[in-house]
């Protein structure tokens, strides 16, 4: 947006001291004027000496001294106030370039700015962390972006490929290329999908309502019980009423996705998961913990970053999923003003935490 040019701060604050200086001198001479010369008569006064100066003479006198006072004050006031507000909008102007650069695309300048504690260096440092954030969001977008457009392109290369064998093939398998051919359709279309449900997690455009995490739970656990016993995984449920705000079908995904990363990615045989919720205080959790390999606390931290899983990128596999489940649990989780924690159990497996704001109906 264009604006009509007009006076810079500086020079503002340059009037201001100066005008207060001048009001201030101003007042000064006034009260000298006003309460010293009304005690001097005027007129012709005897004195022991051979000249006493009455009002007339003193004001003659006073009136070019606080004249040049006045414009002593004037030119002190406007040299001095530019000084002083260069130096007080040294940081100001610091602040403005970082603003420019970060307009311009550079996230990586940082203001820095040095001194004590105070509203600038408050609104620096402030503004720092800011395009710290900026910056670490920005650069996992761009991964993701790239990460999706591989996972997004090797389904269609591979529908390619087998089109390409099959035309080239005198006798092609046509129930095993169509049975080929639907299993790589349905990874993509659950991709997308889950690429779907993240954006619309990050954008917040859904409605609210209160919603019961315990049914949500529930749910959840009947939906992928038969999955979990196809792998030979227990799912014991915990579940006591915990109320919440949000939109129930995006925290049943949520849930869906925390159970279905715990049983894929568990102990090959006699594998547990363990689903609790609770309510503490003015939060309510919901706790999924499962058996598994053993995992770092650093490996765990980057769990939530898309097509990650397990202790190696993501591949194709039965139930393998896209990679996106705890990506989507967290943008999911922030969206309704919560937080995800990922702790790895001591004897294995991993114990996955959402924290949010509890909300009686």
């Amino acid at each position: 947006m264009s604006r009509a040019p007009g006076m810079s701060v500086r020079l503002k604050l340059t009037l201001s001291y100066a005008g207060f200086l001048m009001v201030a001198g101003a007042l000064l001479l006034a009260v000298v004027w006003v309460f010293l010369l009304r005690y001097v008569p005027n007129g012709q006064i005897t004195g022991p000496g051979p000249f006493v100066p009455n009002r007339d003479d003193l004001i003659r006198a006073f009136t070019p001294a606080a004249s040049w006072a006045l414009v002593f004050l004037l030119v002190f006031g406007l040299l001095g106030g530019w000084i002083l507000a260069g130096r007080m909008l040294g940081p100001l102007a610091r602040i403005t370039e970082a603003t420019r650069l970060a307009a311009g695309g550079s996230l990586s300048h940082r203001i820095a700015l040095p001194g004590r504690q105070d509203e600038f260096r408050e609104l620096a440092d402030s503004f720092d962390a800011m395009l710290s954030r900026l910056e670490a969001h920005v650069a996992e977008q761009r991964r993701f972006a790239a990460n999706a457009s591989h996972e997004l392109r090797t389904p269609l290369a591979i529908t390619r490929t087998l089109l390409d064998v099959a035309r080239t093939d005198p006798d092609p398998d046509v129930d095993a290329l169509i049975a080929r051919l639907r299993a790589v359709n349905t990874r993509a279309i659950d991709l997308t999908e889950a690429l779907l449900v993240l954006s619309r997690a990050e954008q917040g455009s859904f409605a609210r309502g209160p919603v019961d995490l315990s049914l949500v739970a529930e749910e959840a656990v009947e939906t992928l019980l038969p999955l979990a016993e196809a792998r030979g995984v227990t799912v014991r449920a915990s579940c006591v009423a915990a109320w919440t705000t949000g939109s129930d079908a995006l925290l049943l995904q949520l849930v869906s996705n925390l159970l279905h990363n715990a049983i894929v990615h568990n102990l090959p045989e006699h594998g547990t998961v363990d689903v609790l919720t609770s309510e503490r205080g003015d939060a309510v959790e919901i706790v999924v913990e499962n058996t598994g390999e053993m995992l770092s606390p650093a490996r765990a931290a980057v769990l939530v970053e898309p097509f990650q899983r397990g202790s190696e990128r993501v591949r194709t596999g039965d139930h393998a999923g896209v990679g996106l489940g705890l990506a989507i649990v967290r943008s999911i989780a922030e969206a309704h003003g919560g937080t995800l924690a990922l702790t790895p159990r001591p004897e294995g497996g991993l114990r996955v935490t959402v924290q949010l704001r509890a909300q009686h109906p």
